[in-house]
């Protein structure tokens, strides 16, 4: 069984050889081919020898195009900075004043340097995959997207003091998003995933009227496409979990602060979800072993339909044991159901 297969029957909930690894590797991508993170980020080749590597190593069971939130403000104007080996730097907002969202101008994603860019690295990533590997675009939610054109503090902000403006901006960065994730899917993209990092720092109240509504829309559009569709959102979601089940996503990504077990039962038979062990304390800090036995743990709590993976993104720093000693569980958990 190959990855491509391995993914559509566990969406499905049929049989699988073993469970899908899901990990989201970006740094320590870049980190294992040898290159420095700055070509990472502006060279789709090393992008997608990085994403190879994963699946070729680690058993990572698909070529993502996710490497930073910045490929959409980049390309509208706001000023980014991609230090020789460290993450790229948001040195300037692109909507400092309210009054700038007026010069706000929508653009096509085939003439954007950056989103360019992982246009070309989908269509690299699927001449390469060969239909084997599935390919996972990306784009940010609409909320997220604000949160960087705007700076996540003035955002916070502006969602008490001004939200008439808020909704203005969403309605442009949802247009913005759903044209990128059009792109994507068209240059080959198989999965379209949807980060949304800002929603675990708002209510409830708030992530159901400014985060959910555009997710669900972007989704629709997706779907509507043909692709299937992913749900990150970092940090503690605990308290959204069930309104992000109902988002569109088929996959949706859980970090390690939610309960694995009670999250499954409340909607694993809505959604895969994705998840959901430490990223540091377990796949950066633990041995093989604790790696192993965290792995399994989230098999045993999941569902027919689970997919696994480190909360968020797999760490700089993370020793390569720790990544065979995952590939190794899923092996051991072969095709097991909960």
């Amino acid at each position: 069984m190959n990855s491509a297969e391995r993914v559509r029957h566990r969406l499905a909930g049929e049989p699988v050889d073993r469970p899908p690894n899901f990990n989201i590797c970006m740094t320590f991508a870049a980190r294992r081919i040898g290159r420095p993170l700055c070509e990472y980020y502006q060279d789709y080749r090393v992008l997608v020898d990085a994403n190879l590597r994963m699946a070729e190593e680690f058993g990572v069971d698909l070529l993502q195009a996710i490497s930073d939130p910045y490929r959409e403000s980049s390309d509208l104007g706001s000023e980014v900075e991609f230090p020789p080996d460290h993450l790229p730097l948001l040195t300037r907002p692109l909507l400092e004043e309210t009054d700038q969202i007026r010069s706000l101008r929508m653009i096509a994603p085939e003439g954007g340097r950056r989103m360019h860019d992982r246009l070309e690295a989908i269509r690299r990533m699927r001449e390469r995959g060969a239909g084997a590997l599935p390919v996972m675009g990306w784009v940010e939610g609409a909320l997220a997207e604000a949160s960087v054109l705007r700076g996540v503090s003035r955002l916070l902000v502006d969602l008490v003091d001004r939200p008439e403006w808020v909704a203005q901006l969403l309605e442009f960065c949802v247009e913005l998003e759903i044209r990128f994730a059009r792109a994507q899917i068209e240059a080959g993209a198989d999965i379209i995933g949807l980060g949304d990092a800002i929603a675990s720092q708002i209510s409830p109240r708030m992530y159901r009227t400014y985060a959910l509504p555009y997710e669900q829309r972007i989704f629709a559009a997706v779907r509507a496409m043909g692709a299937r569709t992913r749900l990150h959102i970092c940090g503690d979601t605990s308290p959204i979990v069930a309104e992000m089940a109902t988002s569109g996503a088929e996959i949706v990504d859980l970090d390690w602060m939610v309960n694995w077990g009670e999250a499954n039962t409340a909607v694993g038979g809505k959604v895969s979800l994705c998840g959901n062990v430490d990223p540091v304390g377990v796949m950066l800090q633990g041995t093989p072993g604790e790696v192993r036995q965290a792995i399994l743990e989230c098999l045993r709590l999941g569902t027919g339909r689970s997919f696994s993976a480190a909360g968020c993104e797999i760490p700089l720093d993370t020793p390569a044991e720790n990544l065979h000693a995952h590939a190794a569980a899923l092996r051991q958990w072969g095709g097991r159901v909960p």
